[in-house]
């Protein structure tokens, strides 16, 4: 016979895009942005999967590139759940679950990310809670392979993780946050597909000592203006020679589209993520830095989005509507 447990009627997790690297931050650094991908996880009944037994999911997605987004088991906030239930050794049997997509899939806008940590803390909100959020953060850097999205996407701000050597077992991920600067953030994405295996096939296997000075040091002064709000350090704070270089390359019309940027007025531009999406920051002008952005890449012979967003505060929020 079955056991049966209590479970939340809904369980519905926000969690932000976040743009990595923001430059000289490669797999480090990341930023929370005010556009949120919603993941709502409703079991069909209090009834626990038999030992053995795999839960069945009933999945829908809607919103940005919905079509994108698998609808069966290999969806990563499923992946993600499934870790949870494995982990805790109890899980229900049938769930419901609605996608609304708002983060561009395959945008360097941190959409797998955000289906991970949402999958992550959803799975564990619907089974009690027993993991800690550092629990869940370990495991996401563990799925995602670095923590440059996936820690601003569970803690919002601006964050730094550091994997220290691993001794015993699995390294434990080292954070620091800080609150997000106040500065608008303009997204502009190009109609570029652009895997981000490709995206890491682009760098060299090897880096030149002053390359890793010139990058390292710019690493310091962008954190040192993000944090002290003094943003006229930012264009210089934001260059490196670690993977934006290599990486703008293969992407048509990038260079133009940063050089745009900030002749219309912005402080810092960089690739966000492994691209192919340009974040660049102002404090006025958003509108007109937007376009000029979207015409470079016009002149290149592609299309564009652009989000004006605001750096957000907030990581991932849940709310629970009981049974």
């Amino acid at each position: 016979m079955v056991s049966a447990a209590y479970y939340p009627r809904t369980v519905t997790v926000t969690v932000p895009a976040t743009s990595a690297n923001l430059g000289p931050g490669f797999d480090c650094l990341g930023l929370a942005l005010d556009l949120r991908n919603e993941i709502a996880f409703s079991p069909t009944n209090d009834t626990l999967a038999k030992a053995g037994e795999s839960t069945r999911y009933l999945i829908s997605v809607n919103g940005v590139d919905a079509g994108k987004v698998p609808t069966n088991r290999s969806n990563l906030a499923i992946i993600a759940a499934e870790t949870v239930f494995e982990l805790v050794g109890r899980r229900p049997a049938e769930i419901v679950v609605r996608l609304n997509n708002r983060i561009p899939v395959g945008s360097g806008l941190g959409s797998s990310s955000s289906a991970i940590i949402g999958g992550l803390v959803a799975g564990n909100a619907l089974i009690g809670g027993h993991l800690t959020t550092e629990d869940l953060l370990q495991i996401a850097v563990e799925m995602e392979g670095h923590p440059d999205n996936v820690a601003p996407a569970m803690l919002g701000g601006l964050v730094l993780g550091v994997l220290p050597d691993g001794v015993h077992g699995p390294a434990q991920l080292i954070t620091h946050r800080w609150e997000p600067p106040r500065l608008k953030a303009i997204v502009v994405l190009p109609d570029f597909h652009l895997l981000t295996s490709e995206a890491r096939a682009a760098l060299p296997t090897a880096t030149d000592r002053s390359d890793v000075i010139f990058t390292s040091s710019r690493l310091g002064l962008l954190l040192y203006a993000m944090t002290t709000g003094e943003f006229d350090h930012l264009r210089v704070a934001m260059s490196d020679r670690i993977h934006q270089p290599y990486r703008m390359k293969i992407i048509p019309g990038a260079f133009d589209a940063h050089h745009a940027a900030y002749q219309t007025g912005a402080i810092g531009v960089a690739l966000s993520g492994a691209g192919p999406s340009l974040i660049a920051f102002a404090t006025d002008n958003e509108e007109a830095i937007g376009r000029s952005m979207r015409d470079a890449f016009a002149a290149a012979g592609l299309g564009s989005r652009t989000w004006i967003l605001n750096p957000s505060a907030l990581g991932v929020d849940v709310s629970i509507l009981p049974g």
